[in-house]
């Protein structure tokens, strides 16, 4: 893996290079194990409830006027 510094910018080099070497850390550690099939659903449903609450709680809500 090869990351050019342009301009003697050494910072942005070693940010970039930091993004590319998490990408294969993560897909070694995937492959680390065995994972059956039905437990790569259940940890894609999951993450995907996560990502799904997340959105929600970042959205505005209208407030209802309530009339008892």
């Amino acid at each position: 893996m090869q990351v050019k510094v342009r301009n003697n910018n050494v910072e942005s080099a070693l940010r970039v290079f930091k993004k590319k070497s998490s990408e294969v850390i993560f897909e070694v550690r995937e492959r680390e194990s065995y994972k059956s099939p039905s437990a790569k659903r259940h940890r894609a449903k999951k993450s995907a409830v996560a990502r799904e609450r997340r959105r929600q709680s970042t959205q505005v809500h209208p407030r209802r006027d309530r009339k008892f």
